[in-house]
């Protein structure tokens, strides 16, 4: 049985940019001899002693497998109650991982953003997991924590308050510090290169019910954003937010999960802030521009060959300094059916694609670990809020420097 394995977490990765910093944290929190038994695991011994070097602790265990090797994914899963795995893109790297902790009732998280990718993992391996017990939660990082649990949040509140759950959920990235991650750039590329050689991966990609159970892909909502507007509910212009693609999907199975107690006609939708007046309209067209020129051109053309050199490379990220001085909020808005308004904010204290993101995989990781007894009975392919709820809220800011507070 799980209960009884040599670990805990097993951080997967753990040579890797992302990895090192789960395991940097989980040092600094934990220890190594403390209340979680932990590891770090990758293909590489070498590299991975390396890190523990610069850890500063020999005592750090390592373990070894490949993630096209079936055989050495099963001894690995079979040590852990959790794996925590930042090798991506997941899906080049994360199907075989997946299906062994399904196959041997370990727990899983990721940081994944790969919305086609989650699709193929809920149609392969949901009742296979509800039956082996295990819960494979994706979306563990700046995508999809905040949006899911802010939702989550400001729920329980509008619940609390007005005696009813809002129809309609805005959420609104007021203000970011922090380059985008290498490894979420690697990933949004696999995508674009999955989708042109196989259109049905479009049509996954813009239906706003795409991670829904396959019998309850509908609802109120349309597509993503794709415009500047101005927002009088939040009072400021809005522009698109990349991460949305991957977030309102996440908040979408999140409510189809728990059988739909904000009702059939919730709606939900995410977006950056601007400003206001002109400027701020004059910065959403911009930024606008700017996605429009990251996005655009074929996978292997000149074109984005060209626009990839100005970005990270995987495994690259920002320095200590950089991530330490990283932050980032949203603004969250419900509206209530008779049109008056609730809000809150939901924010992090370093970067959002490494410092902050490695905290809340980190700790994600370790609320399936440790908390079991107080997390939902639930298992399957989840989502952060239906998988730990409350829990992970009590976490992510006892420990991991979020904050989830009403405005």
């Amino acid at each position: 049985m799980a209960e009884n394995r040599e670990f805990d977490v097993i951080i997967w990765g753990a040579s890797g940019f992302t990895g090192r910093l789960v395991a940097e944290y989980y040092l600094k929190q934990y220890g190594v001899t403390g209340e979680l038994r932990w590891a770090m695991a990758g293909r590489n011994e070498e590299k991975l002693k390396q890190v523990r070097a610069e850890l500063g602790n020999t005592e750090i265990p390592i373990l070894t497998a490949n993630s096209h090797d079936e055989a050495s994914l099963d001894v690995l899963v079979q040590k852990t109650k959790v794996i925590c795995t930042t090798v991506g893109p997941y899906a080049l790297y994360g199907n075989e991982l997946v299906a062994a902790c399904v196959k041997h009732s370990t727990d899983y998280v990721d940081l994944a953003g790969e919305t086609q990718w989650i699709r193929r993992m809920i149609d392969q391996h949901y009742d296979a997991a509800q039956a082996s017990g295990a819960r494979i939660v994706h979306c563990c990082g700046f995508d999809s924590i905040p949006s899911d649990l802010g939702v989550y949040f400001i729920q329980k509140h509008a619940m609390a308050e007005k005696g009813e759950y809002a129809q309609h959920v805005k959420m609104r990235l007021k203000s970011a510090k922090g380059g985008l991650s290498g490894g979420t750039y690697a990933s949004m590329n696999n995508v674009m290169a999955e989708a042109a050689e196989d259109k049905e991966i479009y049509k996954i990609l813009f239906n706003p019910y795409s991670l829904n159970p396959r019998d309850a892909m509908g609802g109120s909502d349309k597509g993503d954003l794709k415009s500047v507007q101005f927002d009088a509910d939040a009072d400021n212009v809005i522009m698109p937010f990349i991460m949305a693609a991957i977030n309102t999907r996440v908040v979408r199975r999140s409510h189809a999960l728990e059988g739909f107690p904000y009702g059939e006609d919730f709606m939900y939708d995410e977006a950056m802030m601007t400003g206001k007046g002109i400027a701020g309209r004059l910065k959403g067209f911009v930024g606008l521009a700017g996605l429009a020129a990251m996005m655009a051109g074929k996978p292997d053309g000149f074109y984005k060959r060209t626009v990839n050199r100005f970005f990270p490379e995987q495994g690259e990220g920002p320095s200590k300094e950089e991530r330490e001085a990283g932050f980032w909020k949203f603004l969250v808005v419900a509206k209530m059916r008779d049109g008056s308004l609730i809000k809150a904010r939901v924010s992090g204290d370093r970067d959002p694609g490494y410092g902050s993101t490695s905290k809340m995989l980190g700790e994600s990781a370790a609320c399936l670990a440790l908390d079991k007894a107080k997390t939902p009975e639930t298992s399957g392919v989840l989502t952060p809020s239906t998988a730990m709820g409350d829990v992970l809220l009590e976490r992510l800011q006892a420990n991991a420097g979020l904050k989830f507070e009403m405005a």
